[in-house]
């Protein structure tokens, strides 16, 4: 028989276990084993699978050089896990810049490897060597551009220090070359381990004519053009923040240029995170952006990932409240919803398992958000060989428990639409809104392809006409998750559409 006042605990801990569940907060999964620690990711648009990777190792990374990359896929169609070497470009690609192309190929540059570039090919399921970018880079940004170049900045820690301006990739060509007129200076943190740190991790975001701007992490924001030889123009201060590594910074409006940073730290290691929140407005190319402090998060936050829904939302996990790499030491693991409406944050259901540094995390076809990884440190204890499937609240009815009944896209007009197009979508049942949030890839903090298109229809009985944005630097093109949402918000399965020029 239980002791009178262990049952009371044990009662008061239902009560509030159900009570926590009766609000809404959204609900964890159960742990998925990786046979590696998954530090970058990204997801493929014609099977809706995952594909995740290391370094040369499953769970630890250099000095060891060996060209090689341990990878693997998840199916969630059927919870399996596949597991793969990739030795066929002799590239280790930890610590890379990876951006999704217009054709819904994954292009991961530098890394361990520092000068290599490989491309995943979903359709051929298979990865190829492209040629070596001119300036050796890891850390660096990539972001793919208005007319399906790519663009790369920064990147000191690994090919040397110092020097990572920027330089571009055609496709068509199939080179690289330098763009002299892109700097790395301007937006450059007062890290203070020096020009190693101070270049990492760029928040960029391609923009209208082949521009592209960078929020952070730096509190100085630029813009880079990338015609000719390349230009940048200074955009300000991002208001009174500090420079912030390892935060996050969403476009969680492409139509209207919104952009949500959140988070970081002023150095790299050893450094205090904090709490600030900003929405950042881009118009004109080369403009001064509007910047405006918003609510605080609940929770300083480095190394957390931010993940937009498909309401507009911004969903935020993991990070830690201290820069401290390779530990779990001051790990938040209660995350955060975010509300542009409200521009509040509410906090969610909490997570047991600790996502910090090498952590990652992106928006799945049903609505759900993978949140994975953290560690790769060898013999450490912080390895997390594994992720977990986050359910947010708008998958469930009022009650927090029951799922939600969702709307359902019975069929597509198209499913490839031009810039400016329009594609007529016919639905189970009446819905409300439509949105557009692109196919993504993600590490190290840094995801320069999700955006999401917010949509309102033209409605006609069951069928609903919606138009792509008419340019090609809002909506970027390349594949796409199409969510419909009902009047509850609660979103539809996701179809795949390719934008194109």
């Amino acid at each position: 028989m239980f002791p009178k006042l262990l049952l009371f605990h044990i009662t008061a801990l239902l009560s509030v276990n159900t009570l926590v569940r009766g609000a809404n907060l959204g609900q964890w999964g159960p742990l998925i084993e990786f046979p590696l620690v998954p530090v970058a990711a990204a997801l493929l648009h014609d099977t809706g699978e995952l594909l995740v990777w290391s370094a040369y190792s499953t769970d630890t990374f250099g000095p060891t050089i060996s060209g090689q990359t341990q990878t693997a896929i998840y199916n969630p169609a059927t919870g399996a896990v596949t597991k793969k070497t990739i030795t066929n470009t002799q590239h280790d690609m930890f610590c890379p810049g990876i951006s999704v192309d217009f054709t819904g190929r994954i292009m991961v540059t530098g890394g361990d490897t520092a000068a290599k570039t490989s491309i995943y090919d979903v359709t051929g399921n298979d990865w190829i060597a492209a040629p070596d970018m001119k300036i050796p880079r890891g850390y660096q940004a990539s972001a793919i551009l208005s007319d399906g170049r790519t663009f790369v900045i920064g990147g000191s820690w690994s090919g040397g220090i110092g020097g990572k301006n920027g330089e571009i990739y055609d496709p068509t060509k199939n080179s690289w070359s330098l763009l002299p007129g892109c700097p790395v200076a301007p937006m450059l943190t007062a890290d203070n381990a020096g020009v190693f740190r101070q270049d990492n991790h760029g928040w960029l975001f391609a923009w209208k004519n082949g521009y592209v701007f960078q929020a952070g992490p730096s509190k100085h924001m630029n813009w880079y053009g990338t015609t000719g030889s390349g230009s940048q123009t200074a955009a300000g201060l991002r208001a009174s923040d500090t420079d912030s590594m390892a935060g996050n910074a969403i476009m969680y409006d492409a139509v209207a240029g919104k952009i949500l940073t959140v988070g970081g730290a002023p150095d790299y290691n050893g450094s205090r995170a904090t709490r600030n929140a900003h929405v950042i407005t881009i118009g004109t190319p080369g403009s001064t952006p509007s910047v405006v402090q918003i609510n605080t998060m609940w929770y300083a936050r480095a190394f957390s990932n931010g993940v937009v829904l498909p309401d507009g939302k911004v969903f935020i996990t993991g990070g830690q409240t201290f820069t401290d790499p390779f530990t779990d030491n001051n790990a938040i693991l209660t995350p955060e919803l975010w509300d542009p409406t409200t521009t509040k944050f509410v906090k969610m259901a909490s997570n047991q398992t600790p996502r910090t540094y090498h952590s990652v995390g992106l928006l799945m076809q049903d609505g759900t958000v993978f949140a994975g990884g953290g560690g790769l440190c060898g013999s450490c204890h912080t390895n997390h060989l594994d992720g977990q499937f986050y359910s947010p609240p708008y998958l469930f009815a009022s009650d927090g428990v029951t799922r939600a009944t969702r709307p359902a896209i019975s069929s597509l007009s198209a499913t490839t639409v031009k810039i400016g197009g329009s594609i007529t979508v016919t639905m189970a049942g009446a819905v409300n809104s439509f949105s557009l949030i692109r196919m993504a890839s993600t590490t190290h903090t840094v995801n320069t392809d999700q955006r999401c298109i917010p949509l309102t229809p033209t409605v006609s009985g069951l069928k609903y006409t919606i138009m792509v944005p008419g340019d090609a630097g809002v909506a970027l093109p390349g594949y796409w998750m199409l969510f419909a949402l009902d009047s509850a918000g609660v979103p539809s399965l996701a179809k795949t559409v390719l934008i194109t020029l």
